[in-house]
């Protein structure tokens, strides 16, 4: 049997203990429904999008509602909340620099929209898809490293989003989801010069058709909400004339993510039509050729000398 007595008396001399533990039984309590509704809202929302967005915003909002309950609660009245709060930066900003960074960063890249799940960017010289933000990290499918062009790596990248505040961020599909892109195409000195001139600008406005339709009227919102000047969508051609060849630039916008398939199906349509040229536009090369193996006479004629 419990002897209330004496537990009335015990609680009565160990308020401050009491506290904590009604404290604790709030907390988890709460943290419980945090759990069940967000499994809720998985079972009842089919959208990936708006199903992650309402997860992570029932996560915030009980996190927030946790930290004004520890505060009034143990402050005793609203009319301590400043004081308490000052406290208890000072000594949070002195042992938890790093953490309140990341906080505050998470915050930042919410409000300010830096970027969002589903976004390709750039920060502290990595690259990769953004699949997960939450309070203290970003979560990334990394791009590159010893994988050439735009493929996945395979390997998730967990990063501070301290960070935000430390360094230049790169974002591929904010506002505008397209990049230029351009390779050179080596032509040897003495082929038609205008047939490949209008023979590689017809084949990029065919296959670059779709992306420069769609950029143009996201390049006009760009201008419209920046200080920038426009620029050419366009497929564009420029030529320059080297010791070896021609060189042509051919220079094109694209949608971020099919940057190495256009390039492919750029360089091998362009192939295929210089082969069907029968030899009026060729590749040139950096092999040396030799052109003509100069005659040599030996004189076979000689006098024996004695």
């Amino acid at each position: 049997m419990i002897d209330l007595e004496a537990l009335k008396a015990w609680i009565n001399t160990n308020p401050l203990l009491v506290s904590i533990i009604k404290f604790i039984i709030i907390l988890g309590l709460i943290l419980i429904a945090i759990q069940l509704i967000r499994r809720y809202l998985k079972k009842r929302i089919s959208n990936t999008v708006i199903r992650y967005k309402a997860q992570k915003g029932i996560e915030l909002v009980g996190y927030a509602l946790l930290i004004i309950l520890a505060i009034i609660y143990f402050s005793g009245s609203i009319k301590d909340f400043t004081i308490v709060i000052g406290l208890f930066t000072a000594g949070l900003a002195f042992t938890l620099q790093e953490l309140i960074l990341s906080i505050a960063g998470s915050i930042y890249i919410f409000l300010v929209k830096v970027y969002k799940p589903g976004d390709r960017i750039e920060i502290n010289g990595i690259k990769g898809d953004v699949i997960d933000v939450d309070s203290i990290y970003t979560t990334m499918m990394e791009i590159g490293e010893w994988v050439s062009s735009d493929n996945y790596s395979g390997r998730i990248v967990k990063l501070s989003n301290a960070f935000v505040f430390k360094g230049p961020i790169y974002n591929y599909s904010q506002d505008f989801p397209f990049i230029w892109d351009e390779f050179n195409l080596p032509i040897r000195y003495g082929s038609d010069i205008d047939l490949a001139k209008s023979m590689i600008i017809k084949i990029a406005s065919e296959i670059l058709s779709e992306y420069t339709i769609d950029s143009k009227t996201d390049w006009t919102t760009v201008v419209n909400k920046y200080y920038i000047e426009d620029a050419q969508i366009d497929p564009t051609l420029a030529i320059s004339l080297t010791d070896n060849w021609i060189q042509f630039n051919l220079r094109y916008i694209v949608d971020y993510k099919k940057r190495r398939y256009v390039k492919h199906l750029l360089n091998d349509k362009i192939r295929l039509e210089i082969e069907n040229t029968n030899g009026k536009i060729i590749l040139a090369s950096a092999t040396v050729e030799v052109i003509k193996i100069p005659d040599l006479k030996v004189n076979m004629n000689h006098k024996q000398t004695e």
